[in-house]
């Protein structure tokens, strides 16, 4: 199975890149999409605007084609649940991932709030080729660190602790990761209902 993926986001589509890879799943990126304005709504109403919109691009461009988007966010607890579905603009459009951070660390600590808790969310929505619709939504629970720590992954990840292992996810190695994050939880429901609907082969259980 081929997917256009409606991202320009590197980080994003190598983590999808390995968790949809082991299925046979192929994921490939059209150079002429155009985002859409997101919405400040919920995280699978944005990413079914995306997916939607590269859908229509890509047979407007005489490409049809299984397309698939992603919508997700970190919402701290002590902040109300913000960034949350405005992730992308926290701190404002443009602004390095590096210095949202530092925006967040110090917000944060003018609360005065003892309570770090925090959740990253994932929508996905997939489109096939006929139109066919589906979605997974996954989250993961963790605590905000009080500085950095680690230099893989991206986005909020060098301040985002998961508790089991007392790490933030940019001390982890992608495998890691992508064994426990947020979106590999979504990437599991979604190829649950796919391979529901008969779209790609059902593996054996362990």
């Amino acid at each position: 199975m081929r997917i256009y993926v409606a991202t320009r986001n590197r980080g994003k589509l190598r983590e999808m890149e390995a968790l949809f890879g082991s299925r046979g799943i192929t994921l490939v990126t059209f150079d002429r999409y155009a985002e859409p304005e997101e919405g400040d709504t919920s995280y699978a109403d944005n990413a079914a605007l995306k997916a939607r919109t590269l859908h229509d691009q890509l047979r407007e461009a005489g490409l049809p084609a299984n397309v698939l988007a992603d919508d997700s966010g970190l919402e701290v607890y002590a902040l109300d649940g913000r960034p949350g579905v405005l992730t992308a603009y926290y701190g404002g459009a443009g602004v390095p991932w590096a210095e949202r951070r530092q925006l967040l660390l110090d917000e944060l600590t003018a609360t005065g709030s003892d309570d770090r808790r925090a959740r990253f969310v994932c929508a996905l929505h997939l489109i096939t080729e006929v139109r066919r619709e589906f979605t997974g939504v996954g989250t993961v629970e963790g605590v905000i660190a009080q500085e950095e720590r680690g230099t893989e992954g991206f986005s909020f990840d060098p301040v985002f602790v998961h508790p089991p292992s007392g790490r933030t996810f940019a001390e982890m190695p992608d495998w890691e990761k992508n064994a426990v994050s947020h979106r590999t939880i979504a990437v599991s429901r979604l190829i649950g209902d796919l391979e529901a609907a008969g779209l790609v082969p059902v593996l054996p259980r362990p």
